[in-house]
């Protein structure tokens, strides 16, 4: 087979495989937990406390990072963006047709892509200083608060201790690894996918959703004492779920000033999804991804 056809036959096959997976996102309606979550915190007063303690500093950490990042990155990396298009019309004018090239590049877009981008870059840099440096602590307070107040305390003992009332006591375990070069790189590596207008900054932002969806359940892996190979096999069979949770959770922290807040609402949200997979029976001790036990024993092979 020719290259040229090698190469479409390619493409088609990763298109079809994309869709497939984007339709199972969307039908598993986990995009939404995040605004629920923005819901049920600004409903349930208790969970205000951890981020209101820690406002001023989250406060000042967001101006910090958004406003130079602004002042000295968007001037530089629209340049690039710009750049980038300019070679994509000169290859679009030269090979296509030019009707679609007018229909696939103008030039309001390199804006659009440029604004995404470095909000994106602001939102990571945040969400890594803070949660490394600042909220770590809140964030779990956070997690625990919302399943004891829907009277999963069974399931938060095996973290922390609970004082009589059921309010939060010490901590047991503290399950948020520090931010790892490797997801650092991964980030970086995906960035040139912003340089392909609005279709490729749609896609980095679901490459991020798919890298950030499973990180909000490390509380929730710790609470059910899942192994490592447990863990990752859980996700493995729901990844279509965390995708979606992860795209919806990533689009609101690109919000300028709100990331922080949303960091929050979207851990409330993750917890709230913990607590429906609890009550359907769909997270047990651990599976692999055939449905088996990886102790040994039989299990019904479960999806959410």
């Amino acid at each position: 087979m020719p290259l040229k056809d090698t190469v479409v036959e390619t493409v088609k096959a990763e298109a079809a495989g994309v869709s497939a997976l984007t339709k199972q996102a969307i039908a598993s309606g986990t995009y939404l937990y995040p605004f629920k979550g923005l819901i049920y915190f600004f409903t349930h007063r208790q969970l205000w406390k951890p981020l209101i303690s820690r406002l001023l500093p989250l406060l000042s950490l967001s101006v910090g990072v958004v406003v130079p990042m602004f002042l000295f990155t968007f001037v530089f990396q629209l340049r690039v963006v710009r750049s980038a298009l300019t070679r994509l019309v000169l290859a679009y004018f030269r090979y296509m047709p030019q009707a679609f090239f007018l229909q696939f590049v103008n030039g309001p877009l390199a804006w659009v892509s440029t604004i995404a981008l470095v909000l994106s870059e602001s939102a990571a840099i945040i969400s890594a200083l803070s949660k490394n440096f600042l909220i770590e602590d809140a964030l779990v307070d956070t997690f625990d608060q919302v399943l004891v107040s829907e009277n999963m305390t069974d399931l938060v003992k095996n973290g922390r201790e609970l004082k009589t009332g059921s309010s939060l006591g010490r901590l047991i375990k503290k399950p948020f690894a520090i931010f790892s070069p490797q997801a650092v790189i991964r980030y970086f590596l995906y960035l040139p996918l912003n340089f392909i207008p609005v279709v490729g900054t749609a896609v980095f932002l679901v490459v991020q959703g798919r890298e950030q969806g499973p990180s909000y359940h490390n509380r929730y892996f710790q609470l059910k004492s899942y192994t490592k190979a447990q863990k990752e096999a859980f996700i493995e069979r729901n990844n279509p779920a965390y995708i979606a949770f992860g795209t919806a959770a990533t689009l609101l922290q690109l919000v300028p000033g709100l990331s922080i807040l949303f960091l929050y609402t979207n851990t409330v949200g993750a917890a709230l999804w913990a607590v429906d997979l609890e009550r359907k029976g769909l997270a047990g001790p651990g599976e692999d991804k055939t449905g088996n036990e990886l102790s040994g024993g039989a299990a019904k092979k479960k999806e959410l």
